[in-house]
């Protein structure tokens, strides 16, 4: 990723960060928009958000990120039916991310890229822990940019991006032929391979494995503690995508020091 924008130069320019903000907390609300309606396959822009209780319509007034919900104390203003914490949740942590990004990337236009690729990775990852679904109109996009990105300076490389995306990708296929060939079902959705191709795409071939690797630790804790406090055989399909996004977030940030890091291990 980008190299890092030094937290003094942040300083210096207040504006961006509180920028970045504002503008994380707007997407956010949009995102709990395609979180909502994305799987129903219902459009994102039209009609506008209505209470889920009494289908009245929201005012522009009652839909500002985080404020809304404080003032009307997470209940709808005509039915007083409860407003999901999941929504100022997802506006906040968008918020948090912007603002991250902007403080160790700096006002760039590969830093406004990154914002919506982690926007879409906390879609992704909500969707699919919600209905196992990881929809390509997020997918396919994705990649596209990221590939896009990566003409930009600062890494990853085209061919960096491109080998990330085809090898996630044909990686996921071989892994999934191989478990459907030897169980007789499927053990990977397409889903799964395109989006770790656009986690290729945006971090490179080498910050994708990275990606990977934590989303399968990941899984592997979450997995074992479900069948420590909740029973069961193993068997529960765990939502691959969410662990995915997570890790992918993780790895914009983290992804650059981890990976010289390991570089430098391999080289003594």
């Amino acid at each position: 990723m980008p190299a890092s924008f030094s937290l003094q130069e942040a300083l210096d320019a207040p504006l961006w960060p509180v920028a970045a903000l504002a503008l994380g907390l707007i997407v956010g609300s949009f995102a709990n928009v395609c979180i909502h309606r994305l799987p129903l396959r219902q459009s994102v822009v039209t009609p506008r958000s209505r209470c889920p209780h009494c289908g009245a319509a929201i005012a522009a007034w009652d839909n500002l990120p985080l404020l809304s919900y404080a003032l009307l104390r997470g209940l709808c203003r005509f039915c007083r039916g409860p407003i999901s914490i999941r929504y100022p949740l997802v506006e906040a942590a968008n918020g948090l991310l912007y603002i991250a990004l902007a403080l160790q990337f700096g006002p760039t236009l590969r830093t406004l890229l990154l914002m919506a690729f982690v926007t879409a990775l906390l879609v992704l990852s909500l969707i699919d822990l919600d209905h196992r679904l990881l929809p390509n109109v997020i997918t396919l996009p994705g990649i596209a940019v990221g590939v896009g990105a990566s003409l930009l300076p600062g890494p990853p490389t085209p061919l960096s991006s491109l080998a990330g995306a085809a090898g996630g990708y044909l990686a996921f296929w071989a892994v999934a032929e191989a478990y459907r060939r030897a169980r007789g079902v499927e053990g990977l959705g397409q889903g799964d391979w395109k989006m770790t191709a656009m986690l290729g795409a945006f971090l490179g071939w080498d910050q994708m494995l990275l990606a990977v690797f934590l989303a399968s630790i990941l899984g592997t804790v979450v997995g074992l503690a479900l069948i420590a406090f909740r029973g069961g055989n193993g068997k529960y399909a765990l939502p691959l995508g969410t662990f995915l996004g997570l890790a992918g977030i993780l790895v914009t940030f983290v992804g650059d020091p981890v990976t010289t890091w390991y570089r430098g291990l391999l080289h003594g």
